[in-house]
Parts: structure tokens; C-alpha cells; sequence
């Protein structure tokens, strides 16, 4: 990248983007290319590495020719999503670190500057493979399914035509120019808006400096135009960037336009609140997202070509070195790729999947007559979600139901969870709801459900100071003859019908009477005080989950010593407590067999010698987004412990939310788990990567004439073959 002719911002500065050998290697590991084994002294992964290299294993399916285009182009669009958000938290914390001068090292020995240089190596890598499927796969692929995107420069006559008519109908009149002169400062530009940057001449007065504008890109418009739509044949695109830099003359009369770049800046996008010096709680996050747009720049994207002078003013306006900036060569923010995914084209997409709703709760008037013979636990997404939300819709409706208690972490937009909950409310029942105002980037939308909760008379409370309420449970008190009744559904997953289609999760239904009087003491701690609840049968943080956790594994490990049988099997998303790892590895050595399936961030090292040789972690990404959490203990001497629930392995989990693993008691129910969920994932050798002692995440390898096997394709079989009806 070309140096820039301006001082350097004051903001202090990473060390250049240039590795010794072994160093690089080290990334490019972590990056999925490497196949060097790291000395044994590094006994953990570092956590923002790990998650960079789950995001290459995203973008390995945009690369995989066997998913369908269109879904390949959505896979290459998540992409970019979630560098996005990995910018505005991690990055964001990691600079602050370093405008702070803290010295604490991570987890890996890393200290803020170095973890700040390897990020950059590796997502500078990553964008380059993303942008080269974009433009050497993806681009050619879709013209021969004949959508074709065109560029300025390859529009035709009747093309050029319509495109400028659609600048001066659609575009002109939304735009707004931004001069950058003395009498004009720069702009406050708005997280991960889309902007171009131009320069300008006057003919009048050719040895005047050149001009500099900013025209950014209204949010209303569609990024992704199609021309002509009513014309037949091709489906032809032109992203709306390449709209106004070709027909960006017309916004200057009387100038000469000599350039236009886009750029787009990343803002940090963490809340700053001190929960116990805040009042209201509520009012003070809407005061800290009106405050977002005004978050330091973490990044700038821009495309390549800019005028290095023009270049330095950007860094030096928004306080940026070289080292977070990102150069492109094509359209900046694959994210709005994702709109192709409206196209009528079911040839390029997923074979439709409608999620089997055949369990007993499908008769839903049923519902607490059937959980009072048996539990039940639905697979999602293939299980419909429907049993979940006409759980609570019954129980707003049914008269001896006297009071609904339900935490809300993220649901949809149109939540029918939140419309039977105020139905049970209007219907005169004592309904709370735990709303977890800062479930990241849905805060917005938690305020307005909880007021929506409150105007109907339902007693919305937000849990424990410090504490974000993650857990997933509904409590349903029921009057039954002289006394009452607990029915409860607990889960992995948000009670949000839309992701429920995209993620796998479980959710399971009980009116076991110790486990929904261990549910109804959580929610008097939620709702009230609390000191130290003790809970028998629920795991719960931040109470005892680690500790109890901790004990699960320890007593593995004991038993691996004694000589007899010992095994863990742990399903997450992301593995990043240092205890926990520790009394892993121990495992380990002591002989425990440990399978781990970490869709997302693993810290821990698996196949070690002398340290974790019994270790084995893969990852599982395909058509639908792994959510469940599920953890399976062999306990020798007695029944093996089956748990499910909210919580990842990582300090947040356990220490600064609240959490609930639950166990599995029901034997059908645990012979699923241990016969079916867990075999066939293990079995996997489609959507597995398989983590190696050097951070690479390689292809589970197959063994002769092995077949392939794809597990949600398994699973989506058998919801197939459970709504067939019995012959």
C-alpha cells in the first residue's frame, strides 16, 4: 500500500503489516493455510484469530460449487456481514486497548498491538479470496444462468439510456453533495453508510488545487439495480455505486469530473453503559444508540484507484492509519448481494424445506394433557417452530392458566411470541417478561416490545444488574384441581420464528415438577432478590454453571484414572474459557476421550502430545447455522449426564449472564441424543472441518469408498419421513 504524503493521525499506530516467516506462518494458520505444527508451549488458540478462521470456513461455501449459486452468493455475502460486526466490537475493543495503554496480554500471550497487526494480515487475505470468488467464480457463473452485472464501462447504448434516466428519476433527487473545503468541515459519516468520494476541476480555472465532494449514498435506494427489468432475456445488474459515479457530473454543473471512489467506514458500535449508575435502563441505551453514529472509525473501505492526496485527508478526518484500511477492487459490501437471493430462480437455490410440525403438540388444545404424560424435545428447523409459539398462544387463552413468565433475548419483527403475551395480559393474567435490552444490534427492537409489553399491563423487568439474561424459558402456571401446575419449555435458541427456520436448536417441553420449581426460583431471582439461589436439577449462570461444569469434567477425569470407561461429548458454538480448557486437557492426559463439535471460536488445541492427544474438535458449517448447545457426560457407575441449554464455554457466558443448561431425563429423549443427534454429526464429512494442532481447520478426511454425508441433509430426510403418514 502507498505511503501517505500526510503526518500520521495521533491515534497510536500498529506495527507495519510486514511478518517474519515463522510469524506469518503462525497466521496463515489460523487463517486455514498452514500446515506447520506450533511449538507446545502455545496451549491456546488466539480468540480473535479463531474467529477469523470461522469465517474462512464461510467463505469455503460461497468457493464450494456444490451448494447451489444463488445460496453461494449468500454464504459470500454472511461474509461480509460478519466481518462487520467483528470490526465494530472486536476490533473497536482491541483499539481502545491500545488508546489506553493496557498492557494485558490475552489468553494466547498476544497483546493488543500484535493481535491488531495479525488481524490485519488475515483479513487482508480473506478479502482478497473473498473478492476473487466474486469476481472469477461467482461473476461468470451467474452470467451463464444469464444474470449478468455489468459495470459502467460494458453498458451498451439502450443500457447507458435507461441507467441515466434512472440516475435523474430515482437517484438525482435523493442525493445530497457534501463540499470539502475550508467554509465546509468534514462530515460526520454514519456507521457503515456508503459514500463516494470525487474530485472535481474548474475549466475556468485550471490551476486551482482540484476540488473534493462527498456524495453519500442514500439508505432508501436499492444497492443492487436491475435494468431495464421489464426488458426479456438476461437479468442484467449494475450495483448503485457505479449508478452515481458515472452520472455523478450531473450533481456539479460547470465542473469537471476527474474521479469517484466509494468508501464506507466501520464505526465502533459497543454500548458504554454502567448499569448501577443508570436509573433507566432503558433510557440510556436509546440515548447510547442515538450516539453510534458518533463512534470512533475502526475502518475504511475503499476501492482502489483513489488519489493518495485525496487518500490522506480521509485517514487524517477520521483518525485512521494505514493499517485499518482496506483497498477493494470491485463493489464495496457483498452484504447487499444477499437482495439476488429474492430471484425466482429455485434451480440455483436449496431444494425447498418446509420444517415438520408432527410431534403430539401438534394439537395444540392438547398441549398440557400430553406434557403431563411425557417430555418432549423438538429438532429445529426441522421441527416446526409452530408448537413453541402456540404453547404460549394456549396458554394466553386458557382460563385456568393464571400466569406466564418468559424471557425475550432477540425475536422477529412481527413476533408472535410478544402478541400472546399481551393477549394473556388483556385476558387478565399476571404475565413477566425478562427483555434483554442489549442483545447486540437488536436493542432497538427490544425497546420497542418492552414498551409495547408494558402499555398492555405485562410486568417487563431486565434482569440482574450486569448481567445480559441469555437463557431461553417460558414458565406456564396452571390451575389444576386444588392446586398448581408448572408447564415449561426451555431452549438453545431465541424465540424468534424466523432465525428458527435457519438455525439448529432444540427446544424442550417439561412439567417435571424439579425442574420448573428450580425455573420458578430463576425467575424470583430475576424479577426480585437473590442473593445465592440453589438450584437441584438447572444449571444456572452466573450462579453455578461454571463450577457445576468444572465438577462434571473433574469427575471424568478422576474416573479416566481409576481405569474405567470415561468420555465427554460437547456441542457449542464457541470454546474460550481458560478453566475449562485447562481441566480439558487434564482430561485428557488422564485418558478421557473428548469430542467437541465448536461451530465457531475454539481457543483450545486439540491433538497435542502430552497435553491433548484425546482431544478432537471439528466444526460443522452448511445450509443451516449450528446453535444448539448440548454436552453429554459418560459418569461411569451411574447414568451418563445429558445436558442442553443457552450457554457457550466462554467467560460471558458463565460469569456475566444468565444461563441455563437443563438435563435430559425423558430415556427416548437421551437415546436420540446419544444414538442419533450426536453419531450422525460426528459422521459428518461434508460440512465438518476438522481442527488440527496448527489452527488449521482442514476437510474431515474419508475413508475408502466412504460416502459422503451430509448431516442436515440426514436430518432434513427424516422430518420428511416423520410427516409422511403411517401406511
Amino acid at each position: 500500500m502507498a505511503k501517505r504524503p500526510h503526518k500520521s493521525p495521533p491515534r497510536p499506530r500498529i506495527a507495519p503489516a510486514v511478518a517474519r516467516a515463522p510469524l506469518l506462518e503462525d497466521v496463515l494458520a489460523l487463517d486455514g493455510r498452514s500446515d506447520a505444527t506450533p511449538p507446545a508451549k502455545f496451549a491456546y488458540f488466539n480468540r480473535e484469530l479463531s474467529w477469523l478462521a470461522f469465517n474462512r470456513r464461510v467463505l469455503e461455501q460461497a468457493q464450494d460449487s456444490n451448494h447451489p449459486l444463488l445460496e453461494r452468493v449468500k454464504f459470500l455475502a454472511i461474509v461480509s456481514s460478519n466481518l462487520d460486526e467483528f470490526f465494530e466490537i472486536r476490533v473497536a475493543g482491541l483499539i481502545q486497548q491500545v488508546d489506553s495503554g493496557v498492557t494485558e496480554s490475552s489468553l494466547d500471550g498476544l497483546g493488543a498491538r500484535e493481535q491488531l497487526r495479525r488481524i490485519h494480515l488475515v483479513v487482508a487475505s480473506l478479502i482478497e479470496d473473498q473478492y476473487r470468488c466474486w469476481h472469477e467464480q461467482l461473476v461468470p457463473a451467474l452470467a451463464l444462468e444469464g444474470i449478468v452485472f455489468k459495470t459502467a464501462r460494458e453498458l451498451a447504448g439502450a443500457e447507458l439510456s435507461w441507467v441515466r434516466s434512472y440516475f435523474q428519476e430515482q437517484v438525482f433527487p435523493v442525493l445530497t453533495p457534501l463540499a470539502l473545503d475550508q467554509s465546509h468541515p468534514f462530515p460526520q459519516l454514519g456507521n457503515k453508510t456508503l459514500n463516494i468520494v470525487v474530485s472535481l476541476d474548474n475549466p475556468a480555472t485550471p490551476e486551482v488545487e482540484k476540488l473534493v465532494a462527498i456524495l453519500p449514498v442514500p439508505r432508501v435506494l436499492p444497492r443492487l439495480v436491475r435494468i431495464d427489468p421489464a426488458a426479456s432475456g438476461q437479468q442484467r445488474y449494475i450495483f448503485l455505486t457505479d449508478i452515481i459515479k458515472l452520472c455523478a457530473d450531473a450533481v456539479f454543473p460547470g465542473y469537471r469530473l476527474t474521479s469517484a471512489h466509494a468508501f464506507r467506514v466501520t464505526r465502533n458500535s459497543d454500548l458504554y453503559i454502567d448499569e448501577e449508575e443508570v436509573e433507566n435502563l432503558l433510557k440510556k441505551i436509546e440515548e447510547e444508540l442515538r450516539n453510534l453514529r458518533r463512534g470512533s472509525a475502526v475502518r475504511l473501505e475503499i476501492e482502489e484507484g483513489v488519489d493518495d492526496v485525496i487518500f490522506g485527508e480521509l485517514c487524517d478526518n477520521l483518525s485512521l492509519s494505514h493499517e485499518y484500511v482496506f483497498r477493494f477492487t470491485g463493489p464495496l459490501n457483498l452484504l447487499r448481494l444477499m437482495s439476488l437471493a429474492e430471484i425466482d430462480r429455485p434451480d440455483l437455490k436449496y431444494p425447498p424445506f418446509t420444517p415438520v410440525n408432527a410431534s403430539p403438540l401438534r394439537e395444540a388444545s392438547r398441549v398440557f394433557e400430553i406434557l403431563r404424560a411425557q417430555d418432549l424435545l423438538l429438532h429445529h428447523p426441522y421441527d416446526s417452530f409452530t408448537p413453541v409459539v402456540e404453547f404460549v398462544e394456549h396458554a394466553a387463552r386458557d382460563p385456568q392458566v393464571f400466569a406466564l413468565k418468559q424471557t425475550l433475548y432477540r425475536t422477529s419483527g412481527d413476533s408472535p411470541i410478544v402478541r400472546a403475551l399481551i393477549e394473556a395480559s388483556r385476558n387478565g393474567k399476571q404475565v413477566t417478561a425478562l427483555v434483554e435490552l442489549k442483545a447486540r444490534f437488536d436493542e432497538a427492537n427490544n425497546i420497542q416490545w418492552a414498551r409495547q409489553l408494558e402499555e398492555a399491563g405485562v410486568h417487563v423487568v431486565y434482569g440482574l444488574v450486569g448481567h445480559k439474561t441469555h437463557c431461553k424459558m417460558c414458565l406456564v402456571v396452571r390451575r389444576e384441581g386444588p392446586g398448581m401446575r408448572h408447564y415449561a419449555h426451555l431452549g438453545t435458541g431465541n424465540y424468534n420464528p424466523r432465525t428458527a427456520k435457519l438455525y439448529t436448536d432444540l427446544s424442550y417441553f417439561t412439567s417435571r415438577p424439579e425442574i420448573t420449581a428450580d425455573m420458578a426460583l430463576l425467575f424470583n431471582s430475576l424479577t426480585g432478590f437473590s442473593r445465592e439461589p440453589h438450584f437441584s436439577h438447572l444449571l444456572v449462570a452466573p450462579f453455578d454453571l461454571h463450577r457445576r461444569l468444572q465438577e462434571l469434567i473433574i469427575r471424568e477425569t478422576e474416573q479416566a484414572a481409576a481405569g474405567h470407561p470415561a468420555r465427554i461429548v460437547a456441542k457449542m458454538n464457541s470454546l474460550v474459557d481458560k478453566t475449562t480448557m485447562d481441566n480439558l486437557y487434564a482430561a485428557s492426559q488422564a485418558g478421557v476421550q473428548i469430542e467437541l463439535i465448536v461451530r465457531g471460536i475454539c481457543c483450545l488445541v486439540p491433538g497435542v502430545k502430552g497435553l491433548s492427544e484425546n482431544i478432537r474438535v471439528r466444526s460443522l458449517v452448511g445450509r443451516f447455522l449450528e446453535h444448539a448447545r448440548v454436552f453429554y457426560f459418560e459418569n461411569h457407575g451411574g447414568e451418563p449426564v445429558i445436558l442442553a441449554g443457552s450457554a457457550d464455554w466462554m467467560a460471558r457466558n458463565f460469569f456475566r449472564r444468565v444461563e441455563v443448561l437443563f438435563p435430559i431425563e425423558d430415556p427416548t429423549l437421551r437415546r436420540w441424543i446419544t444414538d442419533e443427534l450426536f453419531p450422525m454429526e460426528l459422521q459428518d464429512n461434508v460440512n465438518a472441518r476438522v481442527l488440527h494442532a496448527n489452527g488449521a481447520y482442514l476437510p474431515r478426511p474419508r475413508m475408502a469408498n466412504e460416502p459422503a454425508f451430509n448431516v442436515h441433509d440426514y436430518f432434513t430426510a427424516a422430518a420428511a419421513q416423520r410427516a409422511r403418514p403411517a401406511v
